[in-house]
């Protein structure tokens, strides 16, 4: 199994963006990257494939690397 890099929400992306933005309202800095962090272990949990999971760590690791 590998990372799907293709669109997993069927053109609905933009709402998935809307109902993180929308979470993440109202919150200090610092309250932002605890929900953020924990949806990352919550999400992470449910795909449950440690290779997976690593593999989209790098993934968005090498995203913030300059080209």
């Amino acid at each position: 199994r590998a990372v799907r890099v293709e669109d997993g929400f069927a053109g609905r992306g933009d709402d998935f963006y809307e109902a993180l933005i929308r979470a993440h309202q109202g919150l200090s800095e610092a309250q932002s990257h605890t929900l953020n962090a924990r949806l990352v272990l919550i999400l992470a949990n449910h795909i449950g494939d440690l290779a997976v999971v690593q593999e989209a760590i790098a993934l968005a690791r090498r995203s913030l690397e300059p080209e």
